[in-house]
């Protein structure tokens, strides 16, 4: 009904009208922000974006081919504009560009919604508002950001945008049957997961408890994050968090692979998936079984020192692991040849002890035939032989006290991975 009632007005009238719209809620928009603002010092704010808006409107629909009057319209009007700011940086020593800026956006409003999708000019006019209105928000936020911050999203930008796309996507030889572009596709991916979980923990939870930086760190490394909690736990020995952060950070890990392994090869993420789910399960049960066995004891709320200022884009690590990708191609390309479904499974359990990320995105990228069950069956080895690895550093290095909580709630885990990857193997003829 809406758009019969819209046929029956002309084109330019609804133009015109959503011109002033527009203009006018930008200019009650500028009063409201300098609402306590000698009114003398400002060039305009409702009615003055509102007769810009206008003018815009009039000045281009007189000639929308050559737009001569158009743009003359815009060089005396910012002429305009440039007195009024130089005559109130003499004044007043405000060098802010900002409704200036707004006023020459204004006036073109007519040709953006004549030539544009209507949604970008929606676009453009919420973001006018959001912007001036959080002012204040930007600069607090901006306060959040360290001398390297910058830094470090150049680095991710490099990563991502200018080495990524230059590179060949042809495999680099017979031997090595990857490309380039698929090993930095995988540093590329891991990096992003790194960087979100670092932007979470260091601008929305940066005084995080032990919990939500487990969670955080999980999507990193949980085998990071275990080690880092384990030594917490000699800081703070009547912390009862410390186990439920490591298992925590475990259970983020098979989150994190799905994830992975849903951008590589989304088969064998569903494949996956209902063993995932049975071992977020079990980990979350231990979980629930700690917390309620700890509810009396004593409980850190925050934990802002625990590697809260981490950052994960080095250009080191990225090599490292570009060159650990390449490494487990190639050594997983010569066992599953030499050994068949076996060797691949032994080699899944030795490199659990590593970084099980080269390896098991390796299986995921599928440049060898490998049967789907197998490059499952060795994924859960790999995870078994790294949850055997966490324990152990985690009764390493943490106090005397949780050892024993420790080991049992490690073993339970190990436990139903062993259960499962001999159920895949004498069940399923793996």
């Amino acid at each position: 009904m809406f758009q019969s009632i819209l046929n029956y007005i002309p084109i330019d009238l609804q133009i015109f009208l959503l011109v002033l719209i527009f203009a006018l809620l930008i200019g009650l928009e500028q009063r409201r922000h300098h609402i306590n603002e000698p009114f003398e010092q400002l060039f305009g704010t409702d009615r003055t974006f509102t007769l810009l808006g206008i003018l815009g409107y009039i000045l281009y629909v007189i000639d929308k081919q050559q737009l001569f009057i158009f743009i003359i319209g815009a060089f005396f009007i910012t002429v305009l504009l440039s007195i009024y700011y130089f005559q109130k940086i003499s004044k007043e020593k405000k060098f802010g560009l900002t409704s200036i800026v707004i006023a020459l956006i204004t006036y073109t409003l007519a040709p953006l919604i004549y030539t544009q999708p209507l949604w970008l000019t929606f676009c453009i006019v919420i973001v006018i508002l959001v912007i001036t209105e959080a002012k204040k928000n930007l600069f607090a936020f901006s306060k959040l950001f360290n001398e390297d911050e910058f830094i470090v999203l150049a680095k991710f930008l490099v990563l991502t945008g200018v080495i990524l796309p230059l590179l060949p996507t042809k495999p680099i030889s017979m031997v090595i049957a990857v490309s380039p572009y698929q090993i930095w596709l995988a540093v590329v991916v891991i990096s992003s997961i790194s960087y979100a979980s670092y932007l979470v923990k260091k601008f929305i939870f940066p005084n995080a408890g032990i919990l939500i930086t487990a969670v955080l760190g999980g999507l990193y490394s949980s085998t990071a994050t275990t080690v880092i909690l384990a030594r917490k736990s000699k800081e703070n020995p009547s912390d009862s968090q410390i186990l439920p952060g490591m298992l925590l950070a475990t259970l983020m890990m098979y989150i994190r692979l799905f994830i992975i392994a849903f951008i590589f090869n989304s088969p064998i993420a569903f494949a996956l998936l209902p063993y995932f789910i049975f071992f977020v399960l079990i980990t979350a049960g231990i979980i629930i079984a700690l917390q309620w066995m700890n509810r009396n004891e004593a409980k850190q709320l925050y934990a802002s020192t625990l590697n809260s200022n981490g950052n994960p884009l080095e250009f080191k690590t990225a090599i490292i692991f570009a060159t650990l990708f390449i490494v487990f191609s190639l050594l997983t390309t010569y066992v599953f040849h030499a050994f068949g479904n076996k060797g691949l499974n032994v080699l899944a359990l030795v490199v659990g002890v590593t970084d099980i990320d080269p390896f098991i995105l390796n299986l995921f990228q599928g440049k060898i035939e490998i049967d789907k069950g197998v490059i499952v069956l060795s994924v859960l080895n790999a995870i078994i032989s790294n949850n055997v690895l966490k324990m152990i550093y985690a009764i390493s290095l943490e106090t005397p006290q949780i050892r024993k909580k420790t080991s049992i709630s490690f073993a339970i885990l190990i436990a139903a991975g062993i259960g499962i990857s001999l159920w895949l193997y004498l069940i399923k003829g793996n």
